[in-house]
């Protein structure tokens, strides 16, 4: 299924590059945050040109539950621990500066898109300890946020957070306004970054300034993101006839980590997330569908779909110059699961920094993706090396995990056949589909998901489609076919 923002609305079409051009500034891709960029540099004069890969919106903006808060989970405490409270209050005063600024806009552009102000909880059924520590955190970072045990959830908390006038809205409806006026060519995917030149599939584009707001930088070098994040997935059901909610809510025990939000008529059901190809089990949906029956016993599932959220070690986007290397270019990623207001603001600080506002260590702060913090960040660095470590040697030492003849109808994964290790999907009429096992952006062995049947790879997040299309980078092709096995009367 499609998810409610997709459904609701269609967004118009853009034209594809037919030629090489020239700009002030050249934004790669199209969702929140390079709309939002280009938007208010376009507002300042410059000339703007926006590269998408697919269609405008047709990425994690379209599949986000589209929660506008300055709350990202458990975060304040650990920030005034490992960075200290100038840092901490830079991170707190942008996101609640996004909040703000997207009221505005909706405001003045007289935007329709369901945009409502409302409390944002974290909750817990387990020790409260760490939640009132949060409240305190954050409080005295100027957030009007205190510390409650009373919920609308349909289950007995033992505390949660609150963070009063935060703010939910209809994601596309509001990029829909947006896109207007803009420049933008879709279907027209970036391959190589040559200075101040993009080349794509259709052509090229020579700009004074390169912004990669494209989810996640699909360039290795320089800037090394591979090596500092991280993808995880998430799934979200859209309910109908359930309770309209107040609040939204984020559970932060591993065992009842579920979201909560209202969206007009429908109640957005979230949780089952895991690190991209690690879900060989699959059931998440179902998992989702089992729990809303307990919550809501007269909801019914209208809509349900997930999403793909790039994770940095030190849980702080990546805003600011791509690499010290390339003064010109500039980054917005590493999001977490907190898009909306990530990027608003960066979309903010980058304008700011393009048009000379201050420098690099004002404007960023925080954010800048030349910081590093190895006490914030070693462990998880460790975690994600260990990771790709193991992944890619999986597919020289380990077998395949599924055999070919007792792949069920409707079902994939990775097999040895003929001596080779590929992926295979048996479709719904019998028919079977091989492609290979290696994915092209480092070479690491892809896994199948079956609640999305699609191969994802383990190390850096890329997905394909049972037909070995590109669904999600760093990758920027499809996996090869495996054209080796057609005289078997198998289809590729």
């Amino acid at each position: 299924m499609t998810s409610l923002w997709m459904e609701e609305t269609e967004i118009q079409s853009f034209p594809e590059l037919t030629q090489d051009i020239t700009a002030d500034v050249a934004v790669v891709g199209g969702g929140m945050a390079g709309i939002l960029t280009a938007h208010f540099l376009t507002e300042q004069g410059m000339q703007v040109v926006i590269l998408e890969a697919d269609k405008v919106g047709n990425g994690q903006t379209g599949k986000t539950t589209a929660k506008i808060t300055s709350q990202h989970g458990v975060i304040y405490q650990k920030l005034l621990q490992k960075h200290g409270e100038e840092a901490a209050a830079k991170y707190s005063r942008e996101n609640q500066k996004a909040i703000d600024r997207y009221e505005e806009i909706i405001h003045d552009r007289k935007i329709e898109c369901g945009f409502v102000r409302c409390p944002a909880y974290l909750y817990t059924l387990e020790s409260p300890d760490l939640l009132k520590e949060e409240a305190k955190s954050a409080a005295g970072l100027g957030i009007d946020a205190g510390f409650t045990g009373d919920t609308e959830l349909p289950f007995q908390v033992s505390g949660a957070v609150r963070f009063e006038d935060q703010a939910r809205f209809h994601p596309l409806q509001f990029l829909q306004s947006m896109v207007c006026g803009l420049t933008v060519y879709e279907h027209t995917r970036v391959l190589q970054a040559e200075g101040n030149r993009l080349v794509t599939d259709k052509g090229s584009v020579s700009a004074k300034k390169i912004i990669f707001a494209c989810h996640y930088p699909f360039l290795n070098v320089p800037g090394y993101y591979f090596m500092r994040m991280h993808q995880e997935r998430s799934y979200v059901l859209g309910l109908g006839q359930a309770p309209t909610l107040e609040g939204m809510y984020l559970g932060i025990d591993r065992e009842n980590a579920w979201s909560f939000r209202s969206a007009g008529d429908h109640l957005l059901f979230g949780g089952g997330g895991h690190r991209t190809g690690e879900n060989r089990a699959g059931g998440k949906y179902e998992l989702l569908k089992r729990k809303a029956q307990e919550f809501y016993p007269e909801s019914k599932v209208q809509y349900q779909w997930s999403a793909q959220d790039c994770m940095p070690m030190d849980q702080i986007p990546y805003i600011g110059r791509f690499s010290a290397e390339t003064p010109d270019w500039y980054t917005a990623t590493g999001f977490g699961k907190w898009g909306m207001s990530s990027s608003m603001a960066a979309a903010g600080m980058i304008t700011e920094s393009i048009l000379g506002k201050g420098d690099d260590t004002e404007v960023f702060g925080i954010f800048s993706p030349q910081r590093f913090t190895p006490s914030a960040s070693a462990g998880n660095f460790c975690k994600d090396s260990i990771h790709a470590v193991k992944d890619l040697g999986r597919r020289i030492f380990t077998q395949g995990r599924s055999d070919l003849e007792e792949l069920p109808r409707g079902h994939g994964g990775i097999v040895d056949y003929d001596g080779e290790k590929v992926g295979v999907y048996r479709d719904e009429e019998g028919e079977i589909h091989l492609v290979s096992a290696k994915c092209p952006h480092l070479g690491c062995q892809l896994e199948w998901n079956p609640d999305e049947k699609c191969f994802e790879c383990p190390c850096h997040g890329s997905r394909f489609d049972y037909m070995g299309h590109c669904v999600d980078g760093p990758a920027q092709t499809g996996i090869e076919e495996d054209r080796t096995h057609k005289s078997d009367g198998h289809s590729v």
